[in-house]
This record gives structure tokens, sequence and C-alpha cells, in this order.
């Protein structure tokens, strides 16, 4: 007889005892990807370790995946620098192997566009990687499409796959 455990899984918004479990996430998902400092990725960030510090400022969220108590994931919604007022950005949307496949990136996805909405964003932009064509397929099936320019200063510069949707 086969026995599967059960996880527990919360979705729920980042609190400040989130900020060191985020940040391993990202950087292993980084290292898993080949996503180094030196190029630009998300792991160069310098609030990297104070996440909820800054998606505490207004129009921004954060959200984080626990599975049994652990933080395996998250993502979150920003104003999009050095753009106009009405685009935000998805932003930081990293899972680890155990979080994958189970339909909770688009959730969180959703929930964050949702959030954007009601703080009055009407386009929602992000940038990415080749690399990662799982993320690539997500956001395609939720509406967003391939633009050509950058948008915004977002300082991640070999992240060569950018997309936008409106709201």
């Amino acid at each position: 007889m086969n026995v599967v455990a059960k996880q527990h899984v919360t979705l729920r918004r980042m609190t400040l005892a989130d900020n060191a479990a985020i940040a391993s996430v990202i950087r292993q998902v980084s290292a898993e990807y080949g996503l180094t400092a030196d190029k630009g990725y998300t792991v160069a960030d310098p609030n990297l370790d104070s996440l909820y510090q800054l998606y505490s400022q207004p129009g921004h969220a954060y959200w984080v995946i626990e599975q049994d108590g652990c933080v395996v994931g998250g993502g979150g919604v920003a104003p999009l620098s050095c753009s106009e007022p009405d685009i935000c950005e998805l932003q930081k949307m990293y899972f680890l192997p155990s979080a994958r496949g189970q339909g909770l990136a688009k959730k969180l996805a959703l929930i964050a566009l949702d959030h954007a909405r009601a703080q009055g964003f009407t386009r929602c932009y992000l940038e990415t990687t080749a690399f990662l064509k799982e993320a690539i397929g997500l956001y395609e099936h939720l509406g967003f499409t391939h633009i050509s320019e950058q948008l915004g200063c977002t300082g991640h510069v070999d992240c060569e796959v950018r997309m936008l949707k409106t709201l």
C-alpha cells in the first residue's frame, strides 16, 4: 500500500519574518538556472535580504507560499520604476522544485494582478529570461504578450524576455 502524505499549502502576504526565507528561495532557484549576480538578475538586487521593507511601500505587495510551514516560493507586484504611473511590474516570482507544477504560481500571479488592478494600475510589465520556459508559458497563458522594448529601469539587463499585459 502506498501512502501519500498531503502537504499543507498556504499562500499569504509576506511578513518581516519571511525576509531570509524568500531571499534563500530566490538564491537557490537562481543558482539552479545559472542566473548569476554579475548578469544583473534578481539575485543581484541590493534589497534582496529586505524584501518585506520594499514591499511594504504603497503600491507594492508580495506573497509567499508555504508548504508545511516552510517558505517555498513567492512573487510580488510593484510600480514600474522610471515609467508611466499606470504600469506595475510583476516581480520576483521564484518557486522551489517542490512548489512547481501545482498551479501555485498561477494562483499567486492572479492574486497579484487583482491587487494591481485594485491599486489603479492598468498595465503590468515583466521581465524574465528564456531559460525559464515554464514561467514564460504561464505568463503567456495569463495573457501577457511579448514586447521588444524594455520598459522602466529595472536594472535586469540580461532579462531578454519582456512582456506586457493590459489589466
